[in-house]
């Protein structure tokens, strides 16, 4: 069965934003052109890392001689994107994987998300090649988007304030302050 790809070259919309309260939010990437809208979930994690990789890509592109793609430092004023997400979040699926890459030909960021392959961790009785088939097998789907320097710039910016969003730390205990209260448990503590 081939795989689907849900493809997005010149998006008009691509952020992460979460659903529910901190410490108990889902995030997800939201990518929209017109009205084909595709939400991904993923994990925290991957959030941050994805803000991360995209910064240090486009800092390193920066600083070719003469900044040749016109990568801009800052997040451009125009493309800052502070607005929840649309509604309604249909989860297409959760992220496994994710690549990144740029297009020098169009001067874009590639981003490929693919979904978790989840493998039944009560299967004993399975070979290790065919563990490694399923594992390997063409993807069912998958989320591509090209986005332009001006747009990966302010995606990383939004995705690192949405993800520093969660939870207050505790000043004593340095843990994640619920919104229901907080036991604090001082080191050397029983």
């Amino acid at each position: 069965m081939p795989t689907i790809v849900h493809e997005f070259a010149w998006p008009d919309r691509v952020v992460v934003g979460t659903v529910g309260l901190p410490g108990s939010r889902t995030f997800y990437l939201q990518v929209r052109t017109g009205a084909q809208i595709v939400s991904i979930a993923l994990e925290k994690q991957q959030s941050a890392l994805l803000a991360e990789k995209i910064d240090e890509m486009l800092d390193q592109l920066m600083s070719h001689e003469g900044n040749p793609f016109s990568i801009p430092t800052n997040t451009p004023v125009e493309l800052v994107d502070n607005e929840p997400l649309d509604q309604p979040v249909a989860e297409e699926f959760r992220t496994g994987g994710m690549s990144l890459g740029w297009d020098p030909s169009t001067v874009q960021v590639v981003l490929e998300a693919y979904p978790l392959v989840e493998v039944d961790p009560g299967i004993d009785d399975v070979p290790d090649e065919e563990l490694l088939d399923a594992i390997l097998q063409e993807p069912v789907e998958m989320l591509l988007v090209r986005m332009p320097v001006g747009t990966a710039r302010a995606f990383a910016k939004r995705t690192r304030e949405v993800v520093g969003a969660g939870r207050t730390l505790c000043p004593l205990c340095g843990d994640p302050i619920d919104a229901d209260g907080h036991t604090c448990t001082l080191p050397g503590s029983p």
